[in-house]
């Protein structure tokens, strides 16, 4: 499956484009891109009753100042809660569908459960792919688990899948092996799970296998651009970026 262009052309605003009183990966954050005319970046998590949720994090703390772990939380509740900026709420990825409608590409990223790369605690592929069936907008898929994007790609073979990679310093991921880290790092999966793109740190784009990668054809994206110095730096190398906090050239 190819990447259509338009994911290597339309930079992607991280978490929608989001700022003041305009929280991240809210409905507001989605439309404010929409009407900017910039793709949409977006995170899922699941509740606990299994509903494919637009959050980030693993937790309420930052976003919602309170201690629940979003997979202990239903998504009834999860779309009660106020979110800290604006008077947003946490939508499901249906809602979030259903608010885009198409109108602008969508790259979602699948959130990796607490148990690690190594493993996949929840499905959380199967409501994704659930809630995609009959969205007729352009969409891809991404998760830093290998086995999330396998396991989505088999369900969902037409649309465009893609492995989210770092270098994986020790730092950063203390839960893995010294073994698993310079697994992922080489990102060895990327044809086994079906990928047609990475999005990639762009602190770590001169990786040789991103190189490698390119010079196969793969989709070159990256992760997250701030400033316009860092995205002059990063299409050095990556065919397009995700950004925050500042207005990316189209």
């Amino acid at each position: 499956m190819e990447l259509p262009q338009v994911f290597l052309t339309l930079p992607f605003a991280h978490r929608g484009l989001h700022g003041p009183g305009v929280p991240e990966n809210s409905l507001a954050a989605a439309q404010a891109a929409v009407d900017a005319g910039y793709g949409i970046e977006l995170d899922i998590q699941p509740s606990s009753d299994g509903v494919a949720m637009v959050f980030h994090d693993y937790d309420l703390r930052r976003l919602c100042g309170r201690p629940d772990r979003v997979d202990a939380t239903s998504a009834e509740a999860l779309g009660r809660l106020p979110l800290l900026e604006g008077d947003q709420t946490i939508p499901t990825l249906a809602q979030f569908l259903e608010l885009v409608a198409g109108r602008v590409p969508l790259l979602i990223e699948i959130k990796d459960q607490p148990d690690g790369l190594g493993g996949q605690a929840v499905d959380l592929h199967v409501p994704v792919a659930e809630a995609l069936k009959g969205y007729g907008g352009p969409v891809a898929v991404m998760s830093f688990n290998p086995r999330i994007v396998a396991a989505f790609h088999a369900l969902a073979p037409a649309i465009p899948v893609g492995i989210t990679s770092c270098a994986y310093a020790a730092e950063d991921y203390p839960e893995l092996s010294d073994a698993q880290r310079e697994h992922l790092r080489a990102i060895p999966d990327y044809d086994a799970v079906g990928a047609c793109f990475i999005s990639h740190d762009h602190h770590d784009l001169d990786n040789p296998r991103v190189d490698a990668l390119k010079a196969m054809g793969a989709g070159i994206l990256c992760w997250t651009i701030r400033t316009p110095e860092e995205e002059a730096a990063a299409r050095r190398v990556a065919d397009n970026i995700t950004f925050e906090y500042y207005m990316a050239a189209k």
